[in-house]
């Protein structure tokens, strides 16, 4: 009966997702209406899913202001929103633009005239000549300190009092926290979060909703990462982008803005850095750009957005080089003739899932551990106890947490299957606080084989960007548990339990 209840509070849980999806907005396009073959876009996919050290969770490619092309592998879905860490750096410069536009600000202002009572007592000409601008091209003259957001909560007073050793707008030094005060500037001339001056002034007309955002000690949104949105959420702000900021007829944001945004403003990278935006190998192609594989990406030769979420060991230029390699010079201006290659393209959309353990469904070990309790020994994702169970053909884990919350996650055998979990999903990052701003529920999707006696299982934290590997082993000597995760490289480690 236990286990009824649990499948019945899953199928629930997976209606109350689907209910409260926000997506199927935008316009649908065959790829050969819109000059695409169909062909080509099979091809990116396959590349792109089958790229090894890469875990694609979802991809939209728009031409003409359609959209063409959509893959969410499972267990990944559209209405699950994603992590964006850097690509969030693109909206804090709409935000900035939105503000020029009404006269709220000015690129050139000073830095220092916004937070008097966070200056030192010596203020260096460097820093009384740091400027909005050169918050907005990386060249602000502070050497980058990447802990400072795990070790203060005082971020504005600490990077003030941080050395300006260069001359501002002169050396490119890429750094989250000068996102971060652009974020505060904003919350301090307009009243408001940079979320909520966005969702007024964009959001609100878009039909853009299911947004959130992390929130520093101080109350103010993180800017530089910490953005929580739909990939199709993103396809309209690349929309908006690439239309030269209107939407729908009308002119959200000025495309002067747009235009200085989206062009190179300073040295950064291999072909340049505009307004919190990277410039590309492809001619005209602009890109917000975030760890582990987060694109938003504008081509205006081609009247092209693509959306790439992911998680990847990879730079970014090998899938980066697919766009502009396989699939833009396929691209033509005139409709083509219809396809038998559409249909295949359809099917396909439809059947990519992403890799599960690989063994035997049932082991001689299992009815070892059935019903019984394991504690993990200084494991540092917050799981302090579990136990397994089975149900029609599924395994069951029960997860206790260090906080004493629990829950039980199903694992498919060759599939996934999804659940909510209690609280946070694991994170990369570890800024103090970052849990403060973001919305749950959170859901997590799991699989598991057998490989020999060893019990192997995956969990993807499908409206997150994170996964966990475990390896469970029990021999004559004791039982272990090794873990790794999809965001560190070489992050196994293996743990005993009891």
């Amino acid at each position: 009966m236990r286990i009824k209840r649990l499948f019945l509070s899953l199928a629930i849980t997976l209606l109350a997702i689907s209910a409260s999806a926000q997506i199927g907005d935008l316009p649908r396009s065959t790829p050969e209406a819109e000059g695409v073959p169909s062909k080509a876009l099979i091809e990116l996919y396959d590349s792109l899913v089958y790229m090894p050290q890469t875990d694609i969770h979802s991809l939209i490619v728009m031409r003409h202001g359609k959209v063409i092309g959509e893959i969410y592998p499972k267990p990944f879905a559209p209405e699950y929103q994603h992590t964006q860490y850097s690509s969030s750096k693109t909206l804090v410069s709409l935000a900035v633009g939105l503000a020029v536009d009404e006269n709220r600000l000015r690129i050139n202002d000073r830095v220092a005239t916004f937070f008097p009572e966070y200056l030192p007592d010596t203020i260096s000409d460097n820093l009384a000549a740091m400027t909005v601008k050169d918050l907005l091209t990386m060249t602000s003259g502070v050497k980058p300190d990447w802990n400072m957001r795990n070790r203060y909560k005082n971020w504005v007073e600490v990077f003030l009092n941080k050395e300006v050793k260069n001359t501002p707008g002169e050396v490119f030094a890429y750094d989250s926290m000068v996102t971060y005060m652009l974020s505060a500037i904003m919350q301090r001339i307009t009243g408001k979060t940079v979320l909520d001056y966005l969702d007024e002034k964009l959001f609100s007309q878009m039909n853009i909703e299911k947004v959130a955002w992390e929130i520093s000690p101080e109350g103010i949104n993180t800017g530089g990462w910490g953005l929580h949105i739909q990939s199709e959420s993103l396809a309209k702000i690349g929309q908006l982008w690439l239309d030269g900021g209107v939407w729908n007829g009308k002119q959200l944001i000025s495309k002067d803005w747009i235009d200085q945004m989206s062009s190179k403003q300073s040295n950064g990278g291999d072909y340049g850095y505009g307004f919190q935006t990277w410039q590309c190998a492809y001619p005209t192609a602009v890109r917000a750009d975030g760890a582990l594989g987060q694109y938003v990406i504008v081509v205006p030769e081609k009247d092209v957005v693509i959306v790439l979420t992911e998680a990847s060991f990879t730079n970014g230029k090998p899938q980066r080089g697919l766009f502009w390699n396989k699939l833009l010079p396929q691209m033509v201006d005139e409709p083509l003739a219809e396809s038998a290659d559409y249909e295949i393209l359809k099917k396909r959309e439809q059947e990519y899932q992403l890799p599960t353990p690989q063994g035997k469904k049932s082991s001689s070990q299992l009815k070892k551990i059935i019903g019984k309790s394991y504690k993990i020994e200084k494991s540092p994702y917050e799981w302090s106890e579990v136990s397994f169970d089975e149900s029609d053909g599924n395994l069951l884990i029960t997860i206790t947490k260090k906080d004493g919350e629990k829950y039980t996650q199903p694992l498919g055998y060759k599939e996934w299957l999804t659940t909510e979990i209690a609280g946070f999903p694991p994170y990369s990052l570890n800024p103090i606080g970052w849990k403060e701003g973001l919305e749950g529920p959170f859901y997590a999707a799991g699989s598991y084989a057998w490989d020999k006696k060893a019990l192997v299982m995956k969990i993807h934290y499908v409206n997150w960007v994170t996964a966990l590997e475990f390896r469970w082993e029990w021999n004559k000597d004791g039982a272990t548990v090794t873990i790794s995760n999809n965001y560190g490289r070489n992050s196994a480690r293996t743990y005993n339990i009891e």
